[in-house]
């Protein structure tokens, strides 16, 4: 019996049209990340946890090596990418709200043109791209996180990155079986045809590797990743009718992912050092013979990687003991289960009301929540049901995609439940519930050979909610750009208890 092979379509067909959409929101995104961006501080300092970012990166500025050099500083817990790249807005402008925001800002705009043209490609569709770009333009959490200088949205961007790299890499995949199966290449192995170098998913673990370097939960997503790229293949060779697929995966495919999204992205990381290395100054740069032994089982590793594991050994119990059970606490912590639906934010800046003015009367208040709109986080349970459901009987690629996404960045801290967590870390978690709802929203739209009314009807339904979305984001804007506003409107933005 002949196999039938798959139609190919490589990519977006209407590559003019998409890319003017795509170049209109990401400049919709840059005027509201951008806009009033260093107008909120603490008395003219950074606000919560900008006090380590912003000034951990200015020391990498001043003292010109590119690192820190500090020893009495004690919260250097994370690799130095991030702060890096907050570095280069401070070189740019200074230590001032726009310098240590302004690289935040760039990634958070970047972000929104990533989940458009991934979303394009997925669906096949400019419409439900676009769709995908305005969740995260009106999204609380992206938003905010763009407009303040911590790590969150770099990691994010990295993801979001490797993750269209996959995608890519998914068409280039099968446009390669494509001609193989036109060449007659297929079945003269029971494996399949070998595929060659495959730069896309290179590029996805240099991304992901950069990701690591940004924040150590980078690490969950090269997992997730490699299961996802290794999934992709051996669902191609199957389709294209290979004699042995999931043979011809392990045999052809398992080596050259393992390659490509576990060594390359250590390697970039261990290469994100590389100023630490070359510094003389660095934290715990000469560990070995000071802070540990010369000898032992591994001293045949030169003393630079025995030193970055001293140091990363450091960062680790830093980690692993800020726990709720040793008494570590905070107003404001959360926990994974309660992300999803955004149910505790996080309250980055308050003032004092007795001090505030600008709302016309004589006690105001200006704060800044990372508070995702409910009108897109409170979807996400039953968002992530259907997106379970089309995974599993429909057999559907896209959705198995983004909920692997969403997974890598949510799932793995159910593992630590006792340790102190924040619900700026489900900001990686954000963009891909964009793109799970932009791809239940398509749905609503319809087929092109559906019947006009049907479409109408979809249209309709669509514009009705992102309406909504755009109106509950304007409704919470005031507390996620510090505008100063009346007590009451304080108190009626506070739609939870939980978010008190």
């Amino acid at each position: 019996m002949a196999v039938l092979w798959p139609d190919h379509n490589a990519g977006p067909t209407d590559t003019a049209r998409g890319w003017w959409v795509s170049i209109f929101l990401t400049l919709i995104a840059a005027l509201t990340r951008f806009g009033g961006l260093g107008s909120v501080t603490d008395g003219g300092t950074p606000v919560f946890d900008e006090k380590y970012y912003a000034l951990q990166a200015w020391e990498m500025l001043s003292n010109g090596i590119g690192i820190e050099d500090n020893a009495a500083y004690p919260v250097v817990v994370h690799p130095p990418l991030g702060k890096l790249l907050i570095a280069v807005g401070e070189a740019m402008f200074g230590f001032t709200p726009l310098g240590w925001r302004f690289s935040a800002a760039v990634a958070g705009t970047v972000l929104v043109l990533l989940v458009v043209r991934i979303v394009r490609r997925m669906a096949r569709s400019t419409l439900i791209g676009a769709i995908a770009g305005i969740l995260v333009i009106a999204d609380g959490v992206s938003f905010v996180s763009a407009r303040i200088g911590m790590l969150d949205i770099f990691l994010a961007l990295f993801v979001t990155a490797a993750f269209g790299c996959l995608i890519v890499d998914r068409d280039d995949v099968r446009a390669r079986m494509a001609n193989a199966a036109r060449e007659g290449r297929i079945a003269t192995t029971w494996f399949g045809p070998r595929l060659g170098v495959r730069w896309w998913r290179f590029g996805a673990g240099v991304l992901v590797g950069l990701a690591c370097a940004t924040k150590w939960s980078g690490i969950y997503f090269v997992v997730f990743f490699g299961v996802l790229s290794v999934a992709f293949d051996a669902a191609a060779r199957r389709r294209y009718g290979v004699p042995r697929p999931f043979l011809g995966t392990m045999v052809r495919d398992v080596l050259p992912a393992a390659y490509a999204l576990v060594l390359i992205p250590t390697i970039v990381y261990l290469a994100s050092y590389a100023n630490w290395y070359a510094s003389e100054t660095g934290i715990n740069r000469y560990a070995v013979g000071v802070e540990v032994g010369s000898d032992g089982p591994f001293s045949f590793l030169p003393d630079a990687l025995r030193s970055l594991w001293f140091n990363h050994s450091r960062i680790l119990n830093f980690h692993t003991h800020l726990t709720n059970s040793a008494g570590n606490h905070h107003p404001w912590e959360s926990k994974p289960w309660t992300w999803p639906m955004g149910l505790r934010p996080m309250l980055y800046h308050l003032t004092d009301p007795e001090r505030t003015t600008g709302c016309g009367q004589s006690t105001c208040v200006r704060a800044i929540m990372l508070l995702g709109t409910p009108a897109i986080w409170w979807l996400a349970v039953p968002a992530l049901a259907w997106g379970l459901w089309r995974s599993v009987t429909a057999r559907d690629w896209r959705y198995a995609a983004v909920l692997t996404g969403y997974g890598a960045a949510w799932l793995p801290w159910f593992a630590a439940l006792d340790r102190q967590m924040y619900f700026f870390y489900a900001t990686a978690m954000a963009p891909f519930l964009a793109m799970l709802l932009a791809l239940i929203l398509g749905q609503f739209l319809g087929r092109t050979v559906d019947s006009s009314e049907r479409r109408g009807t979809g249209l309709l339904l669509v514009c009705l909610y992102l309406g909504v979305v755009i109106a509950n984001f304007a409704w919470i804007y005031p507390i996620l750009t510090a505008i100063p506003i009346t007590m009451s409107t304080w108190h009626a933005e506070l739609w939870l208890p939980s978010w008190r």
